[in-house]
């Protein structure tokens, strides 16, 4: 049995393994993925982002918990920063959701950005894909908590979580870099602490003066303290509450098409840029680019150019 086969069929250690071909960038796994796409579309995909340090992995540990009481399989995608210095990553994640390791219904992969921006590594739709076709009903997108620019998790979820925390030194925190457009469900965690009623006021107040088109989504705020599992079961609500409006109004079917066309086009740059690249390392021309930039007798722009006239797409 191919690999795509025995995902299919259930086996967690091919799962494991193609994700695993998957983050490294194996040819081989292209096409396994390639068999396994007329098996997603089924999960409800549902992306947490925000600053370092405002619980994240906490709360997603909660809200597998919730999940898992309604019997339904869920997996994890935690990405994690890699060291510009070295290229590795503490993959932490799992040791705060620890409890569920030995749990059946949960698969839990952590990834590395490896330079990725936007929050997200360029494997996480891929893995995504993978854990839709093993079956999973819900899979979570943990990003990588970098503050103001993971809004990435948009084109992938079907609903993004935005976790806030109070005392951050900022009031206007959550205006900032369209943190506001991107949020479905905006969560003020550790709400134990001084100032979460006054940062819950004035994220629902931003909100509100949004103005929503009639029939729009209002994204609601809700308070919790993920370490108590305070508020957990108001927030899975409030996700699914979201999830039978994007039904019922058809901003589903957007969606996925949003999600779909940037998994194209992703895909497409990174398979033109491997292809290009390669061929201009291995017949030596990235050499004597490299030679004339630090010659100053070519500029990179003019290179690029070159480079793209010698290798056209008809």
């Amino acid at each position: 049995m191919t690999l795509a086969e025995r995902v299919l069929d259930g086996d967690i250690r091919a799962a494991a393994r193609l994700m695993r071909d998957i983050d490294d960038r194996m040819k081989s796994a292209v096409t396994e993925l390639k068999a396994l796409y007329p098996h997603t579309g089924n999960a409800y995909i549902l992306g947490l982002t925000g600053p370092p340090g405002a619980g994240k992995s906490t709360l997603v540990d909660q809200i597998v918990a919730a999940y898992r009481k309604k019997d339904l399989l869920v997996g994890v995608v935690a990405i994690d920063p890699t060291s510009p210095f070295t290229g590795g990553a503490i993959l932490g994640d799992r040791i705060r959701m620890n409890r569920h390791a030995e749990d059946p219904g949960v698969f839990i992969r952590s990834l590395a950005t490896r330079g990725a921006l936007g929050g997200m590594s360029r494997s996480t739709m891929d893995v995504v894909n993978v854990m839709d076709a093993m079956g999973m009903d819900v899979v979570i997108v943990e990003t990588v908590g970098v503050g103001q620019d993971e809004v990435d998790i948009v084109s992938t979820a079907h609903t993004t979580a935005v976790v806030m925390v109070p005392g951050l030194g900022d009031d206007i925190q959550a205006i900032k870099a369209g943190i506001l457009e991107i949020g479905d469900v905006f969560v003020v965690n550790k709400a134990d602490r001084e100032g979460a009623e006054r940062t819950a006021r004035e994220l629902t107040t931003m909100l509100e003066m949004k103005h929503p088109e009639p029939g729009a989504w209002l994204p609601h705020v809700v308070r919790t303290e993920g370490a108590r599992g305070v508020g957990i079961e108001e927030l899975v609500e409030e996700f699914e509450a979201h999830r039978a409006y994007l039904k019922t109004s058809g901003h589903l079917q957007r969606l996925i098409e949003e999600r779909n066309a940037k998994l194209f086009a992703d895909t497409l740059r990174d398979e033109l840029f491997d292809t290009v690249f390669g061929a201009i390392r291995d017949n030596g021309r990235y050499q004597e680019i490299l030679k004339g930039l630090r010659e100053r007798s070519t500029d990179p722009y003019s290179a690029v150019e070159q480079v793209l006239a010698a290798h056209a797409f008809s």
